[in-house]
């Protein structure tokens, strides 16, 4: 669980990092070397958390299939009610989770401009041309093939 310690009546910085169950209790597929860091500022009526997780994730490119790992940092800051606070902490745990899992990309590509995978074949496009006949007609259009068209 991650918690941050509250400086009553000021700004308290923190710093911690771990593995996805030790920060959040549970295991999150692909994350590693996740640090978090920024402050907790008092600001009268509640608590103000802001900062940074930088982490490594790993995944499977959605177009070419090859693993692939990026670097990603994501900035937060959230305000928390006084009464959230226990014994001068504050369990961010939820913050830090859901942060983490609403910024990631709705595609995981290995690069902006992968190529994918031949259709005919399934040779990885980024590794080179693989030779195929890259015309592909929609089977249910390829009547239109043999349409004449006569000019008026």
């Amino acid at each position: 669980m991650s918690k941050v310690f509250i400086a009553r009546g000021g700004t308290a910085p923190y710093e911690f990092g771990g593995t996805t169950q030790e920060l959040f209790g549970e295991d999150l597929d692909g994350f590693t070397d996740i640090k978090i860091s920024g402050a907790v500022e008092d600001a009268g009526k509640k608590y103000v958390v802001s900062g940074q997780i930088e982490c490594i994730k790993t995944f499977t490119c959605d177009r070419c299939l090859a693993q692939a790992a990026t670097a990603q940092i994501h900035r937060f800051a959230e305000d928390f009610d006084k009464a959230e606070a226990v014994d001068d902490w504050l369990d961010v745990t939820e913050l830090l989770r859901d942060e983490l899992l609403a910024n990631q990309p709705i595609k995981n590509l290995c690069k902006d401009d992968c190529k994918g995978l031949c259709p005919k074949c399934g040779a990885n496009l980024n590794e080179g041309d693989c030779g195929c006949d890259k015309l592909c007609v929609d089977p249910r259009l390829a009547a239109l093939k043999n349409l004449e068209i006569k000019e008026v």
